[in-house]
């Protein structure tokens, strides 16, 4: 089983979450086998200036909770956030689970210091481009499956669907 994972933080200071998974089989599944939710009573707040975590514990426990052993794992954001490998979630989400589970980060946004070769295009060439670090698993290998994943836009039909559960809109 393959899971991505989303956290919605459900309070304008963040002190509550919502964690959210949705399992697949296969990469191009229209539709999740099962879904996960765990509620976060107390989340900590973010450390100024450094790399916000606050995820990390939320994840953890949404795994701990559900019993979840997946062999794979995607999040929207980064395993990385340059080209050096400068650790991101997805790196400490790696660690935290003792570098048995390959991570693939996908996200929206551009970070300055990931280069061409982090990118996926999903559809057309006039779309942004969605970027793509991982551990564990060979780049190419991840933007591959990416790019096979259930959806005609952007991003995939089951990444929509986890920041859905997360938010409580489904």
């Amino acid at each position: 089983m393959k899971l991505i994972v989303a956290v919605h933080f459900e309070d304008a200071q963040a002190t509550r979450a919502t964690a959210a998974a949705v399992a697949f089989e296969a990469w191009d599944a229209a539709e999740a086998t099962r879904t996960y939710l765990s509620r976060i009573a107390h989340v900590e707040p973010a450390v100024r200036g450094t790399l916000d975590l606050r995820e990390l514990p939320c994840v953890m426990q949404l795994l701990r909770e559900h019993k979840l052993e997946p062999e794979l794992i995607l999040i929207d954001g980064f395993v990385h956030l340059d080209a050096d490998e400068t650790p991101g979630l997805g790196q400490h989400i790696f660690h935290a689970l003792g570098g048995s589970v390959p991570i693939v980060g996908v996200s929206k946004k551009r970070l300055p210091g990931l280069t061409a070769q982090f990118e996926v295009m999903r559809e057309d060439e006039e779309t942004q481009p969605l970027l793509v670090t991982c551990a564990g698993i060979d780049i190419g290998a991840a933007k591959a499956r990416l790019r096979t994943m259930h959806g005609r836009k952007r991003v995939p039909t089951l990444m929509k669907l986890v920041a859905r559960l997360a938010k409580n809109k489904d």
